[in-house]
């Protein structure tokens, strides 16, 4: 039977004995049916992954003591960086759970005209909370132990001008550019999508002239959820993760 695992913020070393945070201890005790004595896995930020037997398991709170060291993740040699126009919840859920998988490092969520998804400042703190546990949960059932990055939602000019990858791909049906005919970038890219409408053409040109290279994948239109997955995949084939 598969270890549960789970991520806490908090240092790990062995031996050490720690109290989970209010999600994980709710998972375990109310879903999972854990109680003390039970194995998990625990994983944080660092990298670092650990087992850890459970010492206390009650309402108030969950007890860990943990255990041997399983392994340090290192860093992606290919750091990804994923640009997306906001889209509707659950196309915006599947796309940022599955690019997590997939191994993207940092994710930007992206203001644009065509957006149907408006959001004022409180909505987007919660927004952005409901994304980082989705993706928490994404690396907690994938194996990964490093968290994506995940931004406060960007005007799209403003998050093109912060991105400082090495390369920057703009996703555009209309390019007759394809990713084969571009150069290894050697250690980042960034990625550009648009919302369910696409980028109007101000944005693109304006995508274009802070560097950004426009490719096609293939001869069929990608949803806006399909496109940066289909692409996170083929540069991890071509340059990243899955070369190893």
């Amino acid at each position: 039977m598969r270890v549960p695992r789970f991520y806490t913020h908090q240092p790990l070393r062995e031996g050490a004995e720690i109290i989970l945070e209010e999600e994980p201890s709710h998972h375990l005790r109310q879903v999972l049916r854990l109680r003390a004595g039970g194995e998990i896995n625990l994983f944080n930020d660092n990298g670092d992954e650990y087992t850890a037997i459970l010492t206390h398991v009650s309402k108030q709170r969950v007890n860990a003591t943990l255990g041997t060291q399983l392994r340090r993740e290192p860093e992606s040699k290919l750091t990804v960086h994923l640009l997306i126009g906001i889209s509707r919840g659950e196309r915006m859920d599947f796309a940022l759970q599955k690019a997590t998988e997939l191994g993207v490092c940092h994710i930007t969520p992206v203001f644009t005209k065509r957006c149907v998804v408006k959001l004022d400042e409180k909505k987007s703190t919660s927004r952005v909370a409901h994304w980082n546990r989705l993706v928490i949960n994404a690396c907690e059932q994938s194996g990964r132990c490093r968290i994506p990055t995940i931004d406060h939602p960007l005007e799209l000019k403003d998050a093109i001008a912060r991105q400082d990858s090495t390369l920057a791909l703009l996703l555009d049906h209309r390019s007759h550019k394809r990713l084969d005919h571009i150069d290894n970038p050697d250690s980042s890219v960034s990625i550009l999508i648009g919302p369910e409408g696409g980028l109007s053409s101000d944005e693109r040109d304006l995508a274009l002239q802070h560097g950004f290279i426009a490719i096609r994948l293939g001869p069929r239109i990608m949803r806006t959820e399909t496109a940066p997955l289909a692409t996170i995949a083929a540069i991890q084939t071509l340059w990243g993760d899955f070369c190893d």
